[in-house]
């Protein structure tokens, strides 16, 4: 049995599979949902390379598989990623069977994120960059299902992505050179340049960011988190994958300082856009621009790698449940500008509760999910990087400020109000859940974010 089979060839099969059953939606959803539970719990037990003894029954999972010359390795080390990246597939699926959006939402997620953890697994790493490209076209379909036309924001998020494609070819077609003659700092300098437009556009990083807000906006609000939740964790991977690699790359001051800078100013820019926002949809576009934002400047702060896997949990959970309760605000209104949803909090208590608290959470409210890492980040930056942690605050600021607006709008206007839950019971009983999540993770951060600052023990030479 082969590791790189059983995690990338069966789900992007089963995948395929899925696609068929265009009448049964929600249980396409469902069945994506729970084989990436499985794999996650498989990734979670099982090990790599080793011999695997259940009763009379001995087996190895290979690490390695070959395909047309090109190599795809997960090795035993690799577990905690899978485990997070199929967790989080499991974690959206289930509440995709909630949200209606099962076909074609299921096997196009399902396959695009086998594509992402075969762009981990790839080498040649140049392959890489090809798959994140696949996988990205995928999601044009599940951004704009048949029947609908593909707005301003889906053109532009392809563009973007294709755009980071080239720069990451060419910077493998250097990297040969740099290896040679490591001492060449024109090299070095025109090699690094590549490298930092290539993740920029990938990433959605300044001033490369306009199809985040379009792009919530336009499309369904549970589709468009899947973007934001599973996209940019695989290319921060892949871009740790390149410093891991690299001493020459690793070893740069320069390349810590730019994330740090670049990082902080996106959280500033966030919070400036986020307070004048009028419409909800954009909010959240704003609010993904400021994580990618923190994961910069966490992963450019020494020490700070463990602190950018602890906001993964938050993040994938405040995404969820915000993106869900839009859709359920969005289905009782005709759009979702501050001035349509006024009141909404009358017809839909749960929901544009939820929402506001997730919005918060974002936000970095304290007993919420997101604030202890921040808190954390912001710990080190005092010391040597003061500057940035004003930025920041103020860039968290402005998000919350816009929480105020939304949750302002939605109890204006009440007459009689009679509180009464307009929401379907599942979805219900999903938005309790994450809300409850949510609150759980900021109250006890060491039980649950623990664990996810030992990931970075994967990336054996930038672990400190």
């Amino acid at each position: 049995m082969n590791a790189p089979l059983v995690w990338i060839a069966v789900p992007a099969l089963l995948g395929l599979v899925l696609f068929s059953l265009q009448p049964r939606p929600r249980l396409a959803a469902a069945l994506a949902g729970i084989l990436a539970a499985v794999l996650a719990l498989a990734a979670w037990q099982l090990p790599l390379g080793k011999v695997i003894t259940a009763g009379a029954w001995s087996f190895t999972l290979d690490e390695t598989l070959f395909v047309l010359g090109r190599r795809f390795t997960l090795t035993d080390e690799m577990r905690p990623l899978l485990t997070g990246i199929y967790a989080l597939a499991a974690f959206w699926l289930v509440g995709a069977a909630a949200a209606r959006r099962g076909y074609p939402a299921a096997s196009l997620a399902l396959t695009s994120v086998a594509l992402m953890t075969a762009a981990l697994a790839v080498e040649p790493f140049l392959y890489a960059a090809l798959l994140l490209e696949m996988a990205a076209l995928l999601c044009v379909p599940l951004l704009a299902p048949p029947g609908k036309p593909v707005g301003q924001g889906v053109l532009r998020f392809v563009t973007f992505q294709t755009l980071g494609m080239p720069f990451l070819l060419f910077t493998g077609w250097l990297l040969a050179g740099v290896e040679a003659d490591p001492g060449n700092q024109t090299l070095v300098l025109r090699v690094s340049i590549l490298l930092g437009l290539g993740f920029s556009f990938l990433l959605a990083v300044l001033p490369f960011h306009t199809w985040l807000p379009m792009l919530a906006s336009e499309a369904d609000a549970y589709a468009a988190a899947f973007v934001f939740l599973m996209l940019p964790v695989v290319v921060i991977l892949f871009g740790l994958g390149f410093l891991e690699r690299y001493s020459w790359l690793r070893e740069a001051p320069m390349v810590y300082a730019a994330l740090r800078t670049v990082g902080a100013l996106m959280v500033a820019v966030m919070g400036l856009l986020a307070a004048f926002q009028q419409q909800l949809g954009r909010s959240m576009g704003y609010a993904v621009i400021g994580e990618t934002g923190f994961a910069l400047l966490a992963l450019g702060t020494p020490g700070g790698l463990p602190i950018y896997f602890a906001t993964l949990l938050p993040r994938a959970l405040a995404l969820a449940v915000w993106a869900m309760a839009l859709q359920i605000i969005h289905e009782h209104t005709t759009d979702l500008s501050l001035r349509a949803v006024r009141g909404v909090a009358q017809k839909l208590p749960l929901a544009a509760t939820c929402l506001a608290l997730a919005h918060f959470s974002l936000a970095g409210l304290p007993l919420l999910g997101s604030f202890p890492p921040r808190l954390w980040l912001w710990s080190l930056l005092s010391g040597q990087f003061g500057w940035m942690v004003i930025v920041s605050l103020l860039g968290e600021a402005g998000l919350m400020v816009g929480g105020l607006r939304t949750l302002a709008a939605f109890v204006s206007g009440f007459d009689n109000w009679r509180p009464h839950l307009s929401e379907e019971p599942w979805r219900a009983l999903l938005l309790a859940t994450g809300v409850a999540a949510l609150l759980a993770v900021g109250l006890f951060p060491a039980q649950f974010l623990a664990p996810l600052a030992r990931v970075p023990e994967v990336f054996v030479r930038l672990s400190p």
